[in-house]
């Protein structure tokens, strides 16, 4: 049983202020000395980089649909080792998950999942006693989620808080605090979400003070401290990368592994997979495959546990920016580039024509995802990329956006013919591909097309997936890594 003093920051909607509350709380207790750890629900990579910012640990996020429910609380634990304190940030509305699928994927299910009081962040620029009817149906709307608190946000007065306050004294939840309307941080936004912190460090510092400084302000810390301290232990055992690459505590996501239709997909190269699948790559090779991760401002979107993964499969982990550095890391034995926002940078990384032409010639397994894939590409908006791929792309109008589940349609560097994965598109870019193309995935929910790249040792894909549902992906891409 472990005891961890959490809360869910959580609204009715999206645009209350969960962002401002959550990143201000984090960082106004770890001024106060406080070891806090920081989480989002959901597979929003952007938020936890202020997480991060604001408790000087990295941001992790808590998603039922992608990991499946039976992981959130042992990952959760995982990620706020030593804390004092953990803050998860919530996504959407309360109880908003993934389409057609009840509350899975919601700030609700995660709340329950890790018995965790829940303060709701209301916007009440627009209305006084009606806030007492809002607050009381969602304290209401569902008896297994704890709605313990209230935090009133974009209040116009100091006559305004006190007629919401007035309004809540019977509502049964605690008032802990108000932030005022004031002019906004300066947090920019642009077509996918906030600009991510690596992009603008200096700034970003300087909000997440300033939220900080307010929610110090406007809400009682020591009130909302007691709150987290009121939840009950947890009955569960902190995730372990080494255990799940070594197969002791993997498992799969739901819908996970290779079923019956992964069989019928493809079964060739499967016994290839499986005898492999006890070793450590180490104990094989007698060294540990460089595995060269792209950073920096273009590539942002990452899973802190992918790291650990391929750390606990064998692999030394050396980040590199494809911005600015000219050569891949001496002895790259494997690329994994990630999401992020070659799009902005697209005339920036096209300059970059020594690391493109290494890129080029480098053979080795690459694992690629959304910006990774652009990257690969011929060309981006007529920028000139890597050309690693038959295919060229283009920013569009559309936003591709949701989550989906997919099988592996033949083998590749990272996964087996008929695996099965849950994952996350989020785009503006349409792709093109060659007439030699062959996809990476085949997707069975909740559309049914094909999906990304495989070629030679190269996987690339729109598709963001979390290697902790399935920790074959890390293993199988550190051995061939080390091949």
């Amino acid at each position: 049983m472990t005891h961890l003093p959490r809360l869910v920051i959580a609204a009715p909607a999206s645009g209350c202020g969960k962002t401002t509350v959550a990143t201000g709380l984090m960082a106004a207790f770890a001024a106060r000395g406080t070891a806090v750890s920081g989480h989002k629900v959901g597979p929003d990579y952007i938020d936890p980089g202020y997480h991060a910012l604001a408790t000087g640990r990295p941001g992790r996020n808590l998603d039922a649909y992608l990991c499946g429910p039976e992981r959130v609380a042992p990952l959760f634990l995982h990620g706020a080792a030593g804390a004092e304190l953990a803050v998860v940030e919530g996504v959407m509305g309360l109880f908003d998950g993934a389409s057609g699928q009840g509350e899975t994927g919601s700030t609700a299910q995660v709340a329950k999942l890790l018995r965790a009081p829940v303060v709701l962040v209301v916007d009440a620029s627009a209305q006084s006693r009606s806030v007492a009817a809002l607050v009381h149906g969602f304290a209401s709307w569902d008896p297994g989620v704890r709605l313990a608190g209230v935090i009133l946000n974009k209040v116009g007065s100091v006559r305004h808080e006190e007629l919401l306050r007035e309004a809540l004294d019977g509502a049964g939840v605690p008032v802990l605090g108000a932030l005022h309307r004031r002019p906004r941080v300066h947090t920019p936004s642009r077509h996918l979400g906030l600009v991510p912190v690596a992009e603008r460090r200096a700034e970003a510092v300087d909000a997440v003070t300033e939220l900080a400084g307010q929610v110090r302000a406007g809400v009682d810390l020591d009130a909302v401290l007691a709150l987290a301290r009121s939840a009950p232990p947890l009955p569960h055992v902190p995730w372990s990368a080494s255990e799940a690459v070594s197969g002791a505590g993997g498992g799969t996501a739901p819908g996970g592994g290779r079923g019956d239709a992964g069989a019928a997909v493809g079964a060739a190269g499967s016994a290839d997979a499986d005898a492999a699948v006890g070793a450590y790559t180490g104990a094989v090779t007698g060294r540990r495959p460089v595995v060269a991760v792209a950073g920096g401002a273009a590539f942002t979107f990452a899973y802190t546990e992918h790291a650990e993964l391929l750390r606990a499969a064998g692999a030394e982990v050396v980040p590199f920016d494809p911005l600015r550095e000219e050569r891949l890391p001496p002895g790259t034995a494997g690329l994994v580039i990630g999401g992020g926002f070659p799009e902005v940078y697209a005339p920036e990384l096209s300059a970059n024509e020594p690391l493109r032409r290494a890129v080029a010639r480098f053979g080795g397994p690459v694992a690629a995802e959304c910006a990774g894939l652009l990257y690969l590409g011929r060309e981006l908006d007529g920028a000139p990329m890597c050309g690693v791929l038959d295919a060229s792309a283009r920013m569009t109008e559309r936003l591709t956006l949701g989550y989906r589940e997919a099988v592996a349609v033949g083998d590749s560097v990272l996964a087996v013919a008929g695996t099965r994965v849950r994952g996350h598109e989020f785009h503006r870019t349409a792709t093109e591909p060659g007439a030699s193309a062959v996809p990476a995935w085949g997707l069975t929910r909740p559309s049914r097309r094909t999906e990304g790249f495989v070629k030679d040792n190269v996987h690339a894909s729109y598709l963001h997936v979390h290697w902790a549902a399935e920790p074959s992906l890390a293993r199988r891409f550190t051995e061939r890594c080390a091949a």
